[in-house]
């Protein structure tokens, strides 16, 4: 501006003017621009009176624009002649040899910052988008990146803006040192960081690439991996990054200094504890006698924080001190806290949510508007949100509403995520070939909250069709209602090539009533009909079934269940257990029977990397009325979700005929250990794991034939290893494996993949 003043008075503006009445305004140099833009930014207007104060401000005015590159204001005689030379217009911006960001998000941001298609150009916005661009490829290793701005004028005052990128290669961190350490291996330390070196699975984690950010969190974490055990001096004296001439190559050196070890000698509380003293000493988990861990006070701290909030002490202060004797290594952790002032929710508010409606998430909430203030039904409302699984984030933030002090708003913000899931299912094995199964869900159809499946199966030992509905809120007190219509076709296997089927269509009804925040109790009616074929291959038990009752068989099973999910995650657990029990009950038709089905899974963490998975299920099936169990009804062992390695439903009895029918006793159980894919740190989307599996099926039946007894030496037993991601189509799970136990009838498949469920 203040060469365009210059300007101005060496072309004859005249400064320092008498005032004067002004008759006329006339402006010049306008192409694009309309004259009412530059009017109404004048603080003038004719017939006022003009002086040298108006006229600065007149153009502090139009450059405050940015339409303009110069203005002037020229007097001729008691006329204003505003003179402007407009900007160009930005006609278009492209960006050459961009390969690590996407182009249009890239294009979006600048068009924000001022930088977009029919925008006025202006070079200093350029360079410093310019200098943010290189900026943003340090954060991400590319040191040797360079990035040049083209700018070509075009007829019409229009440029064109181009950034040539050269991006280069990335920098690799090629080695990370502690020093100072003693009473702990330098290997062990740098186990604790996110950072690695490069190493063969870097490509996809990228833990190789240096970044500022994170290696002031890897910082923290070794801080709180000395706190945890007692090394209250623990301190950082320096770190140094240095790269290579070439930028290619990273070293990081990290000196820290321990300091002596301390141990608790004792917990002492001040403050105000509402009278309720005991119960607070009951949450502290602060043992004296133990090492000094930080993450054992800051538990305390928390459970100190969320035990006010349940009294309605939404912003209750709870702070912790440490008195150390040095001479003794001994140290006294003082808890202070001050409950300030009770609290009410004025509003619970929700934000974040594109797809899903308001109703749907609200009705998962536990704190009620108008309510006192309680931590506990606030923290379940957001796991009841979570567990939902329609997002990829969920958080709650409580703000102070202004001039009401004993006032608070609640806001639960979410991420929404796609909820559509393709579970795959896929084994090979030389005698059935390639099997099939798979589902295609939409856990929230049109954001309801109501689910909707379809199933299909296309295995050789049996093709099925299923659609199957979910109402989980289908009345208001979060009853639901499940509606399932199937189709399916049975082929079990049968070793002398002779070809058989049963087929089963039919449907069922199902409620669920909720009796706490984890169990739900099911019941519900449905009707099947099954249809045995007479050809040859039957196997007896189906033949004689059939020559009993009729190759036409309806039931009308009555079915009771019970769920328990306290896993911390439905997706990928790595904690919790999951426990199931089903019951269907058949009192009428030609098939009549009673069928249990026992299943209890619980997941063990071992430290930040190490998860344990268990999973038992137990299946009993008898016939009532002196009828035999419905062969149809049988259960089936093998393959994926049983006994891996061996083929799909090819465990049980076989009979004369080389049939595999299954049997009405099941029984299967799987063990599985998750580490830490080499190179991958602490990723656990990305993990492989070991598992030994055990099962079988047994028939108790007089009709069987070729029966085993239920006993452990007829169990199946193998063992494998695998790959488990949490891909976009959900967790998959690739696995090879080997038997352990088998027979000589056992169809082995050694290599198999699923998707979308745990075990």
């Amino acid at each position: 501006m203040s060469l365009a003043l210059i300007a101005a008075l060496h072309s004859g503006a005249a400064w320092a003017v008498e005032p004067f009445v002004l008759k006329d305004i006339r402006v010049e140099g306008v192409q694009r621009t309309d004259p009412g833009t530059v009017f109404a930014s004048l603080p003038f207007r004719v017939g006022d009176t003009y002086n040298d104060d108006k006229g600065a401000a007149a153009l502090r005015a139009l450059f405050a624009t940015g339409l303009f590159k110069d203005v002037r204001i020229n007097i001729d005689g008691n006329d204003v002649v505003v003179v402007i030379e407009e900007r160009p217009i930005i006609a278009n911006v492209s960006f050459i040899g961009l390969k690590e960001f996407d182009t249009e998000a890239l294009t979006k941001s600048l068009k924000e910052v001022g930088i977009g298609e029919g925008k006025p150009f202006d070079k200093a916005l350029a360079d410093r988008a310019e200098q943010e661009l290189k900026r943003q490829y340090l954060t991400r290793s590319l040191y040797g990146a360079e990035v040049t701005t083209t700018i070509t004028p075009l007829e019409r005052n229009r440029v064109n803006v181009s950034f040539a990128v050269t991006e280069g290669e990335p920098a690799k961190i090629a080695d990370i040192r502690i020093n100072g350490s003693k009473a702990f291996s330098e290997s062990t330390l740098l186990g604790q960081l996110e950072q690695t070196t490069s190493g063969w699975l870097t490509w996809y984690t990228k833990t190789d690439r240096y970044s500022r950010t994170k290696l002031n969190a890897d910082l923290e974490t070794l801080r709180s991996y000395y706190l945890n055990r007692g090394y209250l001096e623990f301190s950082v004296e320096s770190t140094q990054v240095t790269i290579s001439p070439d930028k290619q190559s990273i070293s990081i050196a990290v000196t820290i200094k321990e300091g002596q070890p301390y141990t608790v000698s004792g917990v002492r509380l001040e403050g105000e504890f509402l009278g309720r003293e005991e119960e607070f000493k009951r949450l502290i988990v602060v043992r004296p006698g133990d090492a000094y861990r930080g993450d054992a006070v800051a538990a305390t701290t928390r459970a100190f924080s969320d035990y006010y909030g349940t009294f309605g002490y939404a912003f209750a202060r709870v702070d912790s001190r440490t008195e150390v004797d040095k001479a003794t290594g001994q140290v006294v952790v003082v808890f202070t806290a001050d409950p300030a002032r009770r609290v009410y929710v004025r509003r619970v508010l929700v934000s974040g949510n594109t797809k899903t409606r308001d109703e749907v998430i609200r009705r998962e909430f536990r704190q009620f508007e108008s309510a006192w203030y309680d931590g506990q039904r606030i923290k379940a409302s957001r796991d009841r949100v979570e567990r939902l699984g329609y997002f990829k984030d969920v958080t709650i933030d409580t703000s102070e509403v202004a001039g009401a002090p004993d006032q608070v708003d609640v806001t639960l913000t979410v991420t929404e995520r796609p909820t559509g899931n393709v579970s795959v299912g896929a084994g090979y094995s030389s005698a059935q070939k390639l099997s099939f199964q798979g589902a295609i869900r939409q856990d929230n159809v049109f954001g309801s909250g109501n689910y909707l499946g379809l199933e299909v199966n296309t295995a050789s030992t049996g093709r099925a069709l299923s659609v199957s509905t979910v109402d989980p809120y289908f009345t208001v007190d979060g009853v639901s209602r499940a509606v399932d219509v199937f189709y399916r076709t049975s082929k079990p296997l049968n070793s002398l090539g002779e070809v058989y089927e049963f087929a089963s269509y039919g449907g069922s009804l199902r409620f669920g009533v909720p009796f706490s925040e984890l169990d739900t109790v099911f019941f519900g009616i449905g009707y099947e009909l099954t249809k045995i074929t007479n050809s040859t291959g039957v196997p007896n038990a189906y033949f004689e079934f059939a020559k009993q009752f009729g190759a036409r068989s309806a039931a009308y099973p009555l079915t009771i269940g019970w769920q328990n999910d306290a896993r911390d995650s439905v997706i990928s657990p790595s904690a919790g257990r999951l426990q199931k029990v089903y019951m269907e009950l058949s009192p009428a038709g030609e098939a009549q029977y009673a069928r249990l089905n026992l299943q209890h899974q619980q997941y063990i963490p071992l430290g930040r990397k190490f998860t344990v998975g268990l999973n038992a299920e137990l299946g009993l099936g008898y016939g009532l009325g002196g009828r035999p169990y419905p062969v149809f009804k049988n259960f089936y062992a093998g393959g994926l979700g049983s006994v891996r390695v061996f083929e799909q439903g090819s465990l049980g009895p076989v009979d004369v005929t080389g049939s595999y029918s299954g049997g009405n006793v099941k029984f299967n159980t799987n063990a599985e250990l998750y580490v830490p894919v080499p190179g991958a740190g602490n990723d656990k989307s990305f993990r492989l794991f070991g598992f030994v599996d055990a099962g079988n099926v047994w028939s108790t039946q007089r009709t069987a034939a070729n029966t085993e007894r239920v006993s452990w030496d007829t169990m199946r037993v193998s063992a494998g290893i695998g790959i488990s991601w949490l891909s976009p189509m959900g967790p998959l799970k690739l696995s090879y494996g080997t038997p352990i136990r088998k027979q000589r009838t056992d169809r082995i498949e050694k290599f198999q993949f699923q998707i979308g469920t745990a075990f």
